[in-house]
């Protein structure tokens, strides 16, 4: 197994500052949909223009939708034929426009 690329100390605070705002930029989007401020039809929209909305997994984001659990999402992806591993980058058009009729406003 190789071994990770050396980095300069000031690469990797850069790199953890940049893993952070990440994580903080996924949980407030997430939040944002669980509060309803945030639809489902603007999320996949706003998953085309930003990179790091685009990275957050599908199974995560329907968990966050108000009144879907985790039950709910899992049923509900395995009909669709969405993997849990899928990123909001990967869906594709059919997906989207099942996931919007199962769960959009």
């Amino acid at each position: 197994m190789p071994t990770p690329p050396r980095l300069t100390d000031e690469q990797r605070q850069a790199a953890l500052e940049k893993a952070a705002l990440v994580r903080r930029v996924r949980a407030d989007t997430k939040a944002r949909l669980k509060m309803g401020s945030l639809s489902l039809p603007e999320l996949l929209e706003l998953a085309d223009s930003d990179d790091v909305v685009a990275g957050i997994k599908v199974l995560a984001m329907v968990e966050s939708l108000p009144g879907v659990g985790k039950v709910k999402a899992r049923r509900t992806m395995e009909e669709i034929g969405i993997a849990e591993s899928r990123r909001l980058s990967g869906l594709g058009p059919n997906q989207r426009d099942a996931l919007l009729s199962a769960f959009g406003d």
